[in-house]
């Protein structure tokens, strides 16, 4: 059953994240200036995983402090909560330094904030899943361990977790098929490739000639992808020289 479980925790995880990173970049983000609708993540569809696998561990972890009897005092509380915080940055670290190492792709960048590592993780952003985890804990745990319970009792609900599964691995195969053709230019060309830069580089070029930007498919464009790399990587290497 907890397999279960969990397959129901990163579904609901990975559409909660999948809402929150929307709203994010539309109102807080500064890569935004033009606060636009932009699609987040690596995937086609609104799921985000990195938030799914958090839900996972954050669950995982809440139950375990309550049967070990950790929760019992304010200091294991605290270790709970420390715990929590440490595992959404490791899975936020883990996800991100394989796609840098493995794909020469950089799916977000905190090169620019204090004390980041590898422009992958960053103080301020623990911080930020340390607060989700004690919101989550606090006011969110209690009502996600009715809603296993109510899943225990029914169980034709995982029809729909079984469709989303269905459609979330044709996702991955479809996004994993982009990634491979820049990972080849981004080999090719001995270069790290900036996802999101490269999607806001597509949409604005799309912008310019009138076109309309597809909010589900970033990458789909009249130009081949193949084109739009090109033309990103010598605009950079133009900038490049003139700052020489």
């Amino acid at each position: 059953m907890i397999f279960l479980y969990l397959a129901y925790l990163f579904f609901l995880g990975s559409l909660a994240g999948w809402v929150m990173e929307v709203l994010f970049r539309k109102f807080l983000s500064d890569s935004n200036p033009e606060h636009k609708w932009i699609n987040p993540g690596f995937c086609v569809g609104p799921y985000v995983p990195l938030y799914g696998f958090g839900l996972c561990f954050l669950y995982l972890l809440a139950d375990f402090g309550e049967k070990s009897g950790l929760v019992a005092t304010t200091g294991g509380t605290i270790a709970v909560l420390v715990m929590m915080a440490a595992a959404m940055t490791a899975v936020e670290y883990i996800a991100g330094i394989v796609s840098l190492k493995v794909y020469n792709l950089r799916l977000w960048d905190y090169s620019n904030n204090w004390g980041n590592l590898n422009g992958i993780i960053c103080p301020l952003f623990s911080a930020i899943w340390a607060a989700i985890g004690a919101a989550y804990y606090f006011l969110l745990h209690p009502l996600v361990t009715k809603l296993l319970v109510w899943l225990g009792n029914n169980l034709e609900f995982l029809f729909v977790v079984g469709f989303f599964f269905g459609v979330f691995t044709i996702d991955v195969v479809y996004s994993a098929g982009i990634v491979t053709r820049l990972r080849t230019f981004a080999k090719e060309n001995d270069i790290i490739i900036k996802y999101e830069n490269l999607k806001a580089h597509i949409r604005k070029n799309h912008e310019r000639f009138a076109k309309k930007t597809n909010f589900l498919l970033p990458f789909k464009s009249d130009i081949p992808l193949s084109e739009h790399l090109k033309n990103a990587h010598s605009a950079i290497e133009q900038i490049r020289a003139r700052r020489k």
